[in-house]
C-alpha cells in the first residue's frame, strides 16, 4: 500500500490490485473466480520461481518480525525495571511492528502473488489498518526524538517533564490520532468497500491528488522534518557534552549538574536511538518518494519491493535492540528459559 499515489489516479488500481492482472495477462489466463466469467479478475502470471522466492522470503521475515517484537513487548511489559519513559515508546513501536508482521506482510504477499479471496470488506479493513500502523510508527519516532532531545539538551528537567504517565498519554494520543486520521482519510473506502473494485478478486485503494498531497505533508514531510531537526540538535549537544566529559577544566561543572556516569548513559541511549531513527528513515523514505517517480518508471514489482523494504524495518528494530541493549539480551534469556513464570520475576534485576 503506497499512500501517496493520488497523482497517478488512473494507474492506481492497476498498481495496487491483488490480481493486477486485467492489463497484464493474455486471454488464456486463469480466472480468480471461474464461475464469474464476465466479472472475475484474472490470476497473476508471476513466474513460479518468483512466487516461491517471495513466499519464502516474506513469510520468514513475517515470522521473525512477530517473534522478535513479541519478545520486546513481553520484556518491557513484564519487567518493572524497564517501565521507563523511553521504553514505553519502544513498546508502542514494538506493538506496531508486531502488527506489521502479523497482518500487513501476509496481506501484501497475498496481494502480490494471488487473487484476493477475502472479500471487499476485509480488503477495506486491511487498507485501513495499513494506513494506521505506518502513521503510528512515524508518531512513535517523533516522540522518541523528542524524548532524546529533552534528555540530552535539558537533562535537569527530564525527570519532571518526561514521566511515565505523560509518555503513556502521548502514546495513546498517537494511536488515537492515527485511527481518527485514517478514518477521515479513507472514509469513502470504508463506507463503500466495493466502490473502486473493477472485478472480483482484487483489492485496491484509490487516493485523489489533494488527499495524497495532504497525506504526504502530514505523515511524511512534517514529521521527518521534526525528527531531523531534533536529532541534529541532539547530536550537536551530545558531541559538546562528550568533549566536556573528557575535559578536566569542566569536571567540576559537570559534577554539579549531572554525574558523568548518568551523562554517559544518556549519550549512549541517544546513539542507540539515533541508529533506530536512521534505519527507519532509510526504509521509510522510499515508501513515499516513489510516489514522485515518473509514471513510466513505475511498475507493480518495484512498488511492491518498496513496500517490503518499509515493512522490513519492523524486523530490524528489535535486532537493533539486541545489538545495543544488554537488558534486552537478559530479558530474552529470562523469557526463553521460562523464568518469567516464577513468582516475583517481574522484580528481577536485568539492567
Amino acid at each position: 500500500m503506497i499512500k501517496s499515489f493520488g497523482q497517478n489516479l488512473p494507474e492506481l488500481q492497476l498498481l495496487l490490485s491483488s490480481s493486477h492482472c486485467l492489463m497484464e495477462v493474455d486471454d488464456g489466463a486463469e480466472l480468480c473466480f471461474p464461475q464469474l466469467l464476465n466479472t472475475s479478475c484474472r490470476k497473476p502470471t508471476l513466474p513460479w520461481s518468483e512466487v516461491v522466492f517471495l513466499h519464502t522470503l516474506m513469510s520468514s521475515i513475517s515470522l521473525l518480525t512477530v517473534a522478535l517484537n513479541l519478545l520486546v513487548i513481553i520484556s518491557v511489559s513484564h519487567f518493572r525495571q524497564l517501565h521507563t519513559p523511553t521504553n514505553i515508546l519502544l513498546l508502542s513501536l514494538a506493538v506496531s511492528d508486531f502488527l506489521v508482521g502479523l497482518l500487513l506482510i501476509p496481506g501484501e504477499i497475498l496481494r502480490k502473488t494471488s487473487c484476493w479471496f477475502l472479500g471487499d470488506l476485509v480488503c477495506s479493513l486491511y487498507n485501513y489498518v495499513s494506513f494506521i500502523i505506518p502513521s503510528v510508527s512515524v508518531g512513535d519516532m517523533v516522540l522518541i526524538s523528542a524524548d532524546r532531545y529533552v534528555a540530552i539538551c535539558a537533562p535537569l528537567h527530564y525527570p519532571t517533564r518526561i514521566t511515565v504517565t505523560r509518555v503513556k498519554v502521548c502514546v495513546c494520543l498517537c494511536w488515537l490520532c492515527s485511527v481518527l486520521y485514517s478514518s477521515l482519510f479513507l472514509k469513502d473506502n470504508l463506507t463503500q468497500p466495493d466502490r473502486y473494485i473493477s472485478c472480483y478478486g482484487e483489492c485496491v485503494i484509490v487516493i485523489d491528488y489533494v488527499a495524497g498531497a495532504v497525506d504526504l505533508v502530514v505523515t511524511f514531510i512534517a514529521p521527518i522534518t521534526v525528527i531531523i531537526v531534533l536529532y541534529m540538535r541532539v547530536f550537536a549537544v551530545a558531541v559538546s557534552q562528550a568533549r566536556a566529559m573528557r575535559s578536566h577544566i569542566t569536571a567540576v561543572a559537570l559534577q554539579r549538574s549531572v554525574t558523568p556516569k548518568a551523562k554517559k548513559s544518556e549519550l549512549k541511549a541517544a546513539r542507540t536511538l539515533g541508529v533506530l531513527v536512521f534505519v527507519f528513515l532509510i526504509c521509510f523514505c522510499p515508501y513515499y518518494c516513489v510516489s514522485f517517480a515518473v509514471d513510466n518508471a513505475l511498475n507493480s514489482s518495484s512498488i511492491a519491493y518498496v513496500i517490503y523494504l518499509f515493512y522490513f524495518n519492523s524486523c530490524l528494530n528489535p535486532v537493533i535492540y539486541v545489538l545495543f541493549y544488554p537488558w534486552f539480551k537478559k530479558a530474552i534469556t529470562q523469557i526463553v528459559t521460562f523464568k518469567i513464570l516464577q513468582p516475583g520475576s517481574s522484580e528481577a534485576n536485568i539492567l
